[in-house]
């Protein structure tokens, strides 16, 4: 059976997949890891990383997986669009192109956020026909997408395809978001200030779901044809922690508010948007997105307006080479 390797290296995690089919055979990451209070890390820092946690992973792949390997699919950039680029994503494109040009296999190269959009409509069970809505909220990410699936492009033989400036399967079109800093980035500022390890999510997120009350004492946020501004919410946020007993009940009540602030602003985005695009099938994807408060009060409130949101199964929400090796699959066999 022929098998897809997939590699992508953010600057959370490094993550190996690989692909038989439509069938995960192996799904392989790991955290890179942040000192206690810094909230994130220089590119150098996870460059580094990814460097020394890619052999332990692959070693670890050899002992789970005994077949061969029949491409190879990379993480080349954060969007495919002109001028984005993180260096960390070199330290997989590098492995990538030295493991299939020793292997003699073809080599293609997505971006990261079409490997989070491809995790994501698989993870739905189909493709959507035509034209759909995807939100891409990740630690450094806040992205309402206008998305249509592209015709299947011709394999390249060139041992390098970084598909420059276009994507493979996508035409993506931001419509929505953020004009200042991420959702992301607001919970995990919160979180180091209460003492908490990053990335701090899925902390608060459980320090959200186990509060029973709430306080009112943050304002909303407001949107506008889409988009929000989330700094001055973040200073607010941040202003009444310091206030605050870290550990104490109040503490819990105010992570709980705040992430029913961060969902209504979600949900103004999300309507404003399908009302500009008349579309309302949204996916969503991104590790914020896997927050089981978020997931379950969206729902909700969207369910009485007509829209259908299909969130990507938990596992696959956060940075992960799944949907990497999922395009090259899709990319190398159609």
């Amino acid at each position: 059976m022929r098998c897809i390797l997939g590699l992508d290296t953010s600057n959370y995690k490094t993550s190996l997949a690989l692909i038989r089919g439509d069938e995960t055979v192996v799904d392989l990451r790991s955290f890179l890891k942040v000192r206690e209070g810094e909230r994130g890390l220089r590119q150098s820092e996870a460059l580094f990383q990814h460097v020394q946690n890619l052999p332990e992973l692959f070693i670890q792949l050899r002992n789970d997986y005994e077949g061969s390997i029949d491409g190879v699919a990379y993480s080349t950039r954060p969007r495919a669009v002109s001028g984005s680029y993180m260096p960390c994503f070199t330290a997989g494109a590098s492995q990538a192109v030295a493991i299939a040009s020793a292997l003699d296999v073809p080599v293609v190269g997505f971006s990261h956020q079409e490997g989070h959009l491809e995790a994501s409509v698989a993870s739905c069970g189909a493709h959507p026909d035509g034209e759909f809505l995807a939100c891409h909220f990740s630690g450094g990410t806040c992205e309402v997408l206008k998305v249509r699936q592209k015709d299947r492009q011709p394999y390249l033989a060139d041992a390098f395809c970084k598909c420059d400036g276009e994507q493979a399967f996508y035409d993506i079109e931001i419509i929505g978001g953020t004009r200042d800093i991420s959702y992301g980035q607001v919970l995990d500022r919160a979180g180091v200030m209460l003492g908490m390890p990053f990335p701090c999510g899925q902390l608060l997120d459980e320090m959200a779901l186990s509060a029973e009350e709430q306080t009112n004492v943050l304002t909303g946020i407001k949107a506008k044809e889409g988009f929000v501004h989330l700094s001055g919410f973040d200073t607010q946020f941040r202003n009444r922690i310091s206030d605050a007993k870290a550990g104490k009940p109040e503490t819990e009540q105010l992570v709980r508010e705040a992430f029913v602030r961060i969902s209504d602003s979600i949900l103004k985005m999300l309507r404003q948007s399908a009302e500009q695009t008349g579309n309302t099938n949204i996916y969503m994807s991104g590790g914020v997105s896997s927050s089981r408060f978020l997931r379950k009060y969206i729902t909700k409130q969207l369910q009485k307006d007509g829209i259908d949101v299909f969130f990507t199964s938990p596992e696959l929400s956060s940075d992960n080479a799944v949907g990497t090796a999922l395009l090259g699959r899709r990319y190398l066999w159609g």
